[in-house]
């Protein structure tokens, strides 16, 4: 069975930064991405970053330049660094992880809260 943990939210003043880590268990399969989307009170989940296999990666606009994902392939471990937080970055953080077969899995979410 396989579990996502994420770790690493909190609350943080504007223009800090927080690392957000997620760590995949009972993972018996190959994954094709690693990832965070992000949902806000009131809004739609969205895309953040993944981290695909082949080492490439993709970013929403509204983060380029200031978040970075990375991904340890050995560990089933995929992070999140994020600088110059802004309030809206608020939202709950989930974690993703998708197969080359089957259905994603999805972490229970942690809470990133930007205010001063």
């Amino acid at each position: 069975q396989v579990q996502l943990v994420e770790s690493g939210g909190g609350l943080v003043q504007p223009g800090g930064s927080l690392r957000l880590s997620c760590a995949a268990s009972g993972v018996r399969f190959t994954v094709y991405v690693m990832g965070w989307y992000r949902q806000a009170p009131g809004k739609q989940r969205e895309l953040v970053a993944t981290a695909i296999s082949d080492g490439s990666t993709n970013y929403a606009d509204s983060v380029k330049g200031r978040f970075t994902i990375s991904r340890d392939n050995a560990k089933n471990t995929v992070y999140l660094q994020m600088n110059s937080l802004k309030p809206e970055d608020t939202a709950v953080y989930f974690c993703l992880l998708r197969p080359f077969v089957g259905g994603d899995y999805w972490g229970q979410g942690t809470q990133v809260t930007v205010s001063s």
